[in-house]
């Protein structure tokens, strides 16, 4: 059960295609005036990423348990993220699990557009549909053998989906210290991140060795409008390229049925850098 339940975890939360990053600010309390911590969106000081097609491997407290592909692309003022996972090895044998994720973005706002997710966990199809507006987001959830469809709406005005959060936030400069705080809304649920850039560090992972930016992440769930500790991530650490690039090259998870590493297995860039 375990390393299925990881993956799965990871697709709902949107680990593969955020792999975002967590911070080391202290827990909100569930009475404060957290919307009042939300950071403006600055204005990009970074460029978009490249075209790429990248491979991510997955490992459970030691124990390689997954897969992902993922695909970058860009067109009609658009940047599209396609990401495909999949449990692997003895964790597919206990728990098959597969997912697909196509997320939109618009290329000059990173604003989100829509999210379509694909889940087929032992015998059950699970699609989630969501719709980003000015004013907040619609998400659509459908188990196939299962109830009528789950419609939910989460409205707040600078709302990120986990793509678009990725992007704002490699968007930014990045100094050492420099903290964002974010609305992000996952498959079914919206979650207050609070992001700490720590430093500059070497990373080697199996793509290669780089020089690296650090994160720090913490989230809390929003629900009913009040902050709620999230109950199955405790804390992880991210470290970007620091490069043009600023790929994602690994993150470090604790859950709480043990840790996760995700690190980067190959990148091909689908365009030359630009001079």
């Amino acid at each position: 059960m375990g390393p299925g339940f990881v993956l799965k975890m990871i697709a709902r939360i949107g680990l593969v295609t955020a792999l975002v990053f967590l911070a080391t600010a202290p827990a909100f309390s569930a009475d404060s005036n957290w919307e009042s911590t939300v950071t403006s969106s600055s204005p990009p000081t970074f460029p978009n990423p490249r075209p790429m097609q990248a491979r991510y491997g997955f490992g459970w407290s030691g124990f390689p348990c997954a897969t992902a592909e993922i695909r970058l692309s860009k067109g009609s003022g658009r940047i599209q993220l396609d990401v495909g996972a999949r449990t692997t090895g003895l964790a597919r044998a206990l728990w098959k699990f597969d997912a697909t994720h196509t997320s939109s973005v618009d290329a000059e706002s990173l604003r989100p557009i829509a999210v379509r997710q694909i889940e087929n966990d032992r015998g059950t199809h699970i699609l989630t549909e969501l719709s980003f507006s000015q004013t907040g987001v619609v998400s659509k959830v459908t188990e196939t053998p299962g109830p009528e469809p789950k419609v939910r709406r989460f409205d707040f005005p600078r709302l990120f989906d986990l793509q678009s959060a990725m992007l704002y936030l490699r968007s930014q400069s990045l100094q050492e210290r420099n903290v964002q705080r974010i609305v992000a809304y996952s498959a079914t649920a919206p979650y207050l991140a609070t992001v700490t850039v720590l430093g500059r560090e070497r990373v080697t992972v199996p793509a290669g060795t780089y020089n690296a930016i650090k994160f720090d992440l913490q989230l809390n769930r929003i629900k009913d409008g009040q902050l709620q500790p999230h109950r199955k991530f405790r804390r992880a650490t991210a470290w970007l390229s620091d490069d043009a690039d600023r790929v994602m090259l690994k993150m470090e998870a604790q859950v709480f049925i043990g840790s996760v590493v995700c690190e980067l297995q190959s990148v091909d860039f689908l365009v030359p850098p630009k001079p």
